[in-house]
Formats: C-alpha cells, sequence, structure tokens
C-alpha cells in the first residue's frame, strides 16, 4: 500500500452541506473530492446517526472525470457538477483546472 499523507481536516469534516448529507443518506452519492485528505480507508463517518465507512481514498485530476464520477458525488453529469462547485466556491475565485489534484473519497454505508 502507497504510504498517504497526512490529514489536511477531520472525517467530520467531509460531508457537511445539508444537501450533500441528504444525497448520501438516500444512497445517491457515494464519493467526495476534496483539496485534501480528510479520512483514511476504514475509517466511519457518521452522519445523521447512519455510519459510512471509507472504502477508498486516491488522487484524481479534474480533468480526468467523468459523468460516471459526477454521478458518484450524486450529479448528472460532469458539467452539473463543475457548475455547482464553481458556484459553491464563486468566492474563492476557485478556477476549474483540468490538471488539478483532488482526493477522492469513496464511502458506502456500515452493513449492520
Amino acid at each position: 500500500m502507497k504510504e498517504l499523507p497526512e490529514k489536511t481536516c477531520s472525517i467530520e469534516r467531509l460531508v457537511t452541506i445539508p444537501e450533500d448529507v441528504e444525497k448520501v443518506l438516500n444512497g445517491q452519492k457515494t464519493a467526495t473530492r476534496r483539496n485534501g485528505v480528510y479520512a483514511y480507508p476504514g475509517e466511519i463517518m457518521v452522519l445523521d446517526g447512519k455510519e459510512f465507512v471509507i472504502d477508498a481514498l486516491y488522487r484524481q485530476t479534474l480533468g480526468e472525470l467523468t459523468d460516471e464520477h459526477a454521478q458518484q458525488e450524486g450529479y448528472t453529469n460532469v458539467e452539473e457538477y463543475k457548475q455547482s462547485m464553481m458556484s459553491m466556491h464563486a468566492h474563492a475565485q476557485m478556477p476549474w483546472l483540468p490538471t488539478m489534484k483532488v482526493w477522492v473519497h469513496e464511502f458506502s454505508p456500515v452493513e449492520k
């Protein structure tokens, strides 16, 4: 296994936007892309009392995103996901650069 970098934030901050929390709880969102590492595989994220395990953590560039990746995020396609990210980060003037690398956190419900 490759060495993973230190976390830049805690797992509690991985999914915080109410609409995104709702998408995770409904099974529409199974991944979150972040600039840093918020959780390692095997860690448990708790949303609204429900547990989700981090299944995978890997790097990806924005240019590698496919509609399937956007669907993991709870969007129909890449363009819809991109527009959402741009409006969310408008205050920061964050550009959408195809070469920009992000950390993908994939997760699934913990089966009890």
